[in-house]
C-alpha cells in the first residue's frame, strides 16, 4: 500500500477549516432569520383561526327543571319512584291518603240530596201551591157575608155592637191570612226560582254540586303525575307517611326534551355576535363529544345586573371588570351520550357564519 501524499492531506484539512466557520455562520443566520419568520407565522396563523369566531368556557348545560309538589295536603300514601329513576310524561310518582277528600265528595252528594229533597218538598208545599191562598179568599167571602148580615142586623136594631165590630173584625183577620198566604207562595217561588248565573237548575242544588266537584278535583289531585318526561331527582323527601303540604316541592323532574348551554360570553366579544349564528359545543365531561348549536338569544343584562345584590360601582377604589353577558346555545342534534344539567362546556360561536 503506497504512503498518502502529504500535501494532499494538508490541502484537505485547510479546506476543513474554512468550511467550519462558514457552516456556523450559516446555522446562525438560519436560527436569527428563521426562527423569528417561524414566529411571525405562527403568530400569523394563530390571530387568523381566531377571525370569525368567539368561544367561552364560562358555559353550563342547562335542562328543564321542574319541582314537583302536591296541590293538596296529607300524609304520602304510596310512592312509585326514586331517584335516578327516569319517567314519562304522565307517569304516577306518588300518592296522598285519599280518605279524608273521599269524605269530602261524601258530604257533597249528601248536600245533593238534601238540596233536592228539600225542592221536592217545597214544590209539594201549601204555600207553593196556593191552597193557603184559596182558602184565605174563602175565609173573606164568609167574613164579608156575616158582616154584611150584621150590618143589616145593626141598621134595623137586632143585634149588637159586640157582633157587629167581631164581624168587622173577622173581615180584616181573613184578608191578613190572604196577605201571609200570597207572601209564603212568593217566597216558596223564590227559593225555586233560577237565577242567571245557573240558569235552569236551583241554587242550592248548583252549590251542592259545585262542591263535590271541588272535592273530586281535590281527590284527583292525591295521585301525582309527572308533568313532563326526565328524571327523578331530590326525591329523599318523599317518604310514605310523610306530610305534604300544598305547595312545598318534594322532588324534582330534569326533563329530557331540551337540552342548551348557557353561555357567559365577555361584553367585548358581543360585537359581532348575532341570533341564528352556528355553535360548536365541547363538554368537560365527554372530551370526545362535539355538538353543532345556534344562538337562540342574547341575554338581556349582564350576569351582575340580576344578582341579589348588585355591584355598586360607586366608590372611590373602582376598578372596571369586564361584564359576563349570558347567551343561549341551542342544541341541534341528539348527543350519543347522556347530558347532565350542569356540565362544563366550552361554546365556539362563529360569526362569520360558517359551518363547523
Amino acid at each position: 500500500m503506497a504512503d498518502a501524499d502529504p500535501a494532499f492531506e494538508t490541502e484537505t484539512a485547510d479546506a476543513g477549516q474554512i468550511r467550519a466557520p462558514r457552516a456556523k455562520r450559516l446555522r446562525g443566520r438560519i436560527i436569527m432569520f428563521g426562527l423569528p419568520l417561524l414566529v411571525l407565522l405562527g403568530g400569523g396563523y394563530y390571530w387568523y383561526s381566531l377571525q370569525g369566531k368567539v368561544s367561552t368556557d364560562n358555559a353550563y348545560l342547562r335542562q328543564e327543571k321542574v319541582a314537583v309538589g302536591a296541590e293538596v295536603s296529607g300524609p304520602i300514601a304510596e310512592v312509585m319512584v326514586k331517584s335516578g329513576q327516569d319517567v314519562a310524561e304522565g307517569q304516577v310518582l306518588f300518592r296522598i291518603d285519599p280518605r279524608p277528600i273521599e269524605l269530602q265528595v261524601a258530604q257533597a252528594n249528601a248536600a245533593i240530596a238534601s238540596a233536592q229533597a228539600n225542592i221536592t218538598a217545597l214544590s209539594n208545599s201549601s204555600d207553593y201551591s196556593g191552597v193557603d191562598i184559596s182558602a184565605a179568599q174563602e175565609d173573606i167571602a164568609f167574613a164579608q157575608a156575616r158582616l154584611a148580615r150584621q150590618q143589616s142586623l145593626w141598621q134595623r136594631g137586632f143585634t149588637t155592637k159586640a157582633d157587629y165590630e167581631a164581624a168587622e173584625h173577622s173581615v180584616s183577620q181573613a184578608r191578613e191570612e190572604l196577605r201571609q198566604a200570597q207572601a209564603s207562595q212568593q217566597e216558596a217561588r223564590a227559593k225555586l226560582a233560577t237565577g242567571e248565573a245557573v240558569p235552569g237548575q236551583n241554587p242550592q242544588v248548583a252549590a251542592a254540586m259545585a262542591q263535590r266537584e271541588a272535592a273530586l278535583l281535590n281527590l284527583s289531585r292525591t295521585t301525582v303525575r309527572a308533568p313532563l318526561a326526565g328524571r327523578v331527582a331530590q326525591a329523599e323527601r318523599l317518604q310514605p307517611g310523610q306530610q305534604v303540604i300544598t305547595g312545598l316541592p318534594v322532588l324534582t323532574i330534569v326533563g329530557n326534551r331540551r337540552s342548551y348551554v348557557e353561555a357567559n360570553f365577555k361584553e367585548t366579544d358581543l360585537a359581532d355576535m348575532k341570533i341564528g349564528q352556528p355553535a360548536k359545543i365541547t363538554f368537560d365531561a365527554y372530551p370526545d363529544l362535539e355538538l353543532k348549536g345556534h344562538i337562540a338569544f342574547l341575554g338581556a343584562g349582564t350576569g351582575s345586573e340580576f344578582s341579589v345584590i348588585p355591584a355598586q360601582n360607586a366608590t372611590g377604589n373602582w376598578v372596571k371588570v369586564t361584564q359576563r353577558v349570558p347567551v343561549r346555545i341551542t342544541i341541534d342534534e341528539k348527543s350519543p351520550r347522556q347530558l347532565i344539567a350542569g356540565l362544563s362546556t366550552h361554546v365556539t360561536v362563529y360569526t362569520d357564519g360558517r359551518k363547523h
